[in-house]
């Protein structure tokens, strides 16, 4: 469990302004004869009539330095809504990482980072065809296009950006694409062989039908955290270990028996109120995270019994985890569980669930059964001679 935790525990990013060309052509604009004004007299000249002219009132001035930085601000805001196209100065001062390509005889840099540089327009990437690893997160991109020519790429950092979809061509050695925080509304066309790790939260996917588990073989981690997903159908894709899926509005958890590797659940802050979609395909699953959802019933956990590995379930925030003998209760039905929410459970509370269940066995057995021989069985001869047709606890 030691590097499951480690895992989960392990949970979440220049400017230039132009302002020396806008103060030369606000000089040249003010030498035009059409911008010119007559020349007001020094303070304290006189008149025709020979009165003296007062100062210029400073509150004036105060209004109209307020006027130019409002206008400065705006004028700055705009150059900032049209970005920037990349450029060759500024792609040399990006690149690092000098590597052999080719034969081995020849030297490129393969890796560029461009983030956070108000970029709409990266097409000049497409000409450097050894690139391996790209960071182009935090700009103003809506196309990426020009990187399917990077057949070298290994991973790829696209988040916080404008994208709305995550198509791109097949890159045969791509292994982690994060494509968080876009306004993407599916994944269809993620299709890149070796692709290991794929992350898309904080968009708009609504369905997941557009994973294709042929074309995504060696994906293992995969996050799609508050999305708008109302159900897992679609997520059959057998070599997944960690699935995110926390902060959408899910109701139905379907597909799930085709997770046959699945090691890590992460549902928290769904609708989930019934636990029908668990599988006994899904023998390697060890984490389970239901918080905040909206199951009620003590029949559910039962549903959980199918899962042999399950070690750590977090139900907290859910109506059932304000029962009275909450702690125990899951104990008494999931039998090997280590962790319940954040603590353990102790000695203490595994005999309080051990002396329930064997009271409840012996009341279901009609008193049949002399309670001190209990102590010196083990389970599975205990299930011999109490026939429990509702709770088989040891499956």
């Amino acid at each position: 469990m030691s590097d499951l935790e480690d895992t989960v525990n392990a949970d979440e990013e220049e400017e230039e302004t132009g302002e020396d060309d806008e103060e030369e052509l606000g000089v040249a604009a003010a030498d035009t004869p059409s911008a010119r004004e007559p020349s007001a007299a020094p303070p304290g000249a006189e008149d025709i009539a020979g009165n003296t002219i007062p100062a210029e009132d400073d509150d004036f001035k105060e209004e109209d330095d307020q006027e130019e930085e409002a206008e400065k601000e705006e004028r700055e805001e705009e150059e900032k809504s049209f970005g920037k196209c990349l450029n060759q100065e500024m792609v040399g001062d990006s690149l690092s990482l000098l590597c052999k390509v080719g034969n081995g005889l020849a030297h490129a840099y393969v890796r560029i980072d461009v983030h956070d540089m108000e970029l709409t327009d990266i097409s000049i990437l497409s000409a450097f065809v050894h690139l391996r690893y790209i960071d182009i997160s935090s700009n103003l991109l809506k196309d990426v296009s020009a990187l399917n020519h990077l057949t070298h790429m290994l991973t790829l950092k696209t988040d916080r950006n404008l994208l709305t979809t995550t198509s791109l061509m097949q890159l045969p050695y791509l292994q982690t694409a994060n494509f968080s925080r876009n306004k993407i509304v599916s994944v269809e066309g993620v299709s890149h062989p070796l692709l290991e790790s794929l992350y898309a939260s904080y968009n708009k996917i609504k369905d997941l039908g557009g994973l294709n588990e042929c074309r995504l073989s060696r994906l293992t981690t995969l996050e799609l955290r508050s999305n708008q997903l109302k159900t897992t159908r679609g997520i059959a894709i057998p070599t997944l270990k960690n699935l995110y899926l926390a902060q959408n509005v899910i109701k139905h958890l379907e597909d799930l028996d085709k997770l046959e590797s699945l090691e890590l659940l992460h549902l928290r802050d769904n609708h989930v109120e019934t636990l029908d979609g668990f599988s006994p395909n899904m023998r390697c699953l060890q984490y389970l995270n239901l918080r905040s959802n909206h199951i009620a019933s003590r029949r559910e956990i039962h549903k959980l019994t199918v899962l042999p590995m399950l070690r750590a379930l977090i139900m907290s925030e859910c109506p059932i985890s304000d029962e009275d003998d909450y702690r125990v209760e899951i104990l008494i039905t999931l039998r090997r569980i280590e962790r319940l929410d954040k603590d353990e459970f102790t000695e203490e509370e595994r005999s309080e669930a051990e002396e329930i269940n064997d009271q409840r066995r012996m009341e279901e057995a009609g008193g049949e059964v002399d309670p001190l021989l209990l102590d010196g069985l083990d389970d599975d001869n205990r299930d011999q001679q109490i026939h429990d047709d509702d709770f088989d606890y040891d499956d």
